[in-house]
């Protein structure tokens, strides 16, 4: 019978049996996990070693659900959050516990992933920056965020991990003024032009931008909410365009509702990393988004080719490598593969490295085997899912590359959110 079995059962609580546990690991997603009977039992706000009073909140087929009711003996990695909305806000998941501690777990978290996928990891790296006032971007529902495992929100007048230039807008703004709605946010120290009233900071108001749309086009909006196809572009607007200078080296131009990193000071240590000991005559940028690791690698090679299925975020990438030697592709990965890969080869010879940052879902499988067959002497791969990464590490290889360096790339301190950059070699 296992520590935490039935006979740890203590009393119960409006009819919901208490039990006494001892957080075990932390799992991906910030929860940590004990046994209960055999059965395992999952809880947020816990450290890992704590020993707690949990009471189960949903009974599942394989697993339980439970929430704190006490803290018998707190870890000495437990701190007091600094959020007043802390539990209540749908954002961060781990303000309980020492930045140092937090970064510890999520490689932790990382390596398992990879191990689990039967890859062998080097030593992990830890790429990070401040633990408050990072975050650059947020997204705020009729002038609030998103109440956690709820459909409502909570109201706020400042965000603790959001940079200045955003939370002069929440603090200046009133709840009631602020726009309904879904609207995007975009402020930092770095932006050079905006579009908005407060310095270094951008604003996409879905609202204004349909009836914008409609004045131009004479048409309304006539679906809310659509699903876009996998492989479906957004409609890029001129007022939601903003202009952000990294490492003081390139002005790179995005779409304030479009994909670019939140947490600035990392993406820029991330980028020294990527561009460390690579350069040639041919690179590939997959899933290149606007082109912003395209800007520097173009300053290493005499040719840049870009891959990416959303044809608006190429538009602002044909900006931002005006006057650089680049081709763009404007469709997905396996179709690149399929039609063009095979061309560039033939005509320009052999890419001298390849610098690969896919969605959640990882590389399309397409792109992997492709990767595989052509074993490219310098691969660079990003993710924002670790499973997937590992996924995909375990196939690279398998067909003959060297994992040679893996880093923890911190970008959103305080959650337990991890991305991550993998070095291969053939």
């Amino acid at each position: 019978m296992d520590s935490n079995s039935k006979e740890n059962k203590n009393s119960t609580v409006s009819g919901e049996e208490i039990y006494t546990v001892t957080a075990e690991k932390m799992v991906f997603g910030g929860d940590c996990m004990a046994k209960i009977n055999g059965k395992n039992v999952f809880f947020p706000y816990a450290v890992p070693g704590e020993k707690l009073e949990i009471q189960i909140t949903k009974n599942l087929r394989d697993y339980n659900l439970a929430k704190i009711v006490k803290i018998i003996e707190p870890s000495p990695d437990r701190v007091e959050p600094f959020c007043p909305l802390y539990t209540q806000c749908g954002g961060c998941n781990m303000q309980h516990i020492k930045i140092e501690k937090q970064r510890e777990l999520r490689s932790q978290m990382l390596k398992e992933c990879f191990e689990r996928a039967g890859v062998s990891c080097p030593e992990i790296v830890v790429i990070s920056g401040k633990e408050r006032a990072y975050r650059s971007r947020v997204q705020l529902t009729d002038g609030s965020f998103n109440r956690r495992d709820s459909n409502s929100t909570v109201e706020l007048t400042n965000c603790p991990v959001a940079t200045d230039s955003i939370n002069k807008y929440l603090e200046q703004t009133s709840q009631f003024t602020r726009p309904r709605g879904r609207v995007h946010f975009f402020g930092d120290e770095r932006l050079v032009e905006s579009n908005g009233p407060f310095p270094k900071l951008a604003i996409a108001d879905e609202a204004k931008n349909d009836l914008w749309k409609q004045k131009l086009t004479g048409k309304k909006s006539k679906v809310k909410n659509k699903v876009r196809q996998r492989f479906a572009g957004t409609t890029s607007f001129g007022q939601n365009l903003c202009k952000i200078n990294l490492l003081n080296r390139h002005t790179v131009q995005f779409d304030v509702k479009g994909f670019f990193q939140s947490n600035i000071e990392v993406l820029e240590k991330t980028i020294e990393q990527i561009v460390t000991n690579i350069g040639g005559n041919n690179v590939l940028d997959m899933y290149s988004g606007c082109g912003t690791l395209s800007v520097f690698l173009a300053d290493l090679f005499k040719k840049t080719v870009m891959v990416e299925h959303n044809r608006d975020a190429l538009v602002n990438a044909e900006l931002n490598l005006q006057g650089k030697l680049h081709e763009t592709y404007g469709v997905s990965g396996a179709k690149f593969v399929e039609q063009n890969a095979g061309q560039i080869l033939k005509h320009d010879g052999p890419f001298d490295a390849v610098v690969i940052d896919p969605p959640r879902s990882g590389m399309e499988k397409e792109v992997c085997q492709w990767l595989c067959d052509n074993k490219t002497p310098i691969l660079k791969s990003l993710s924002c899912d670790p499973a997937t990464h590992a996924r995909d590490a375990a196939k690279l290889i398998k067909s003959g590359y060297t994992l040679t360096k893996l880093f923890l790339l911190d970008f959103y301190p305080q959650t337990s959110h991890i991305e991550s950059l993998a070095f291969f070699e053939s």
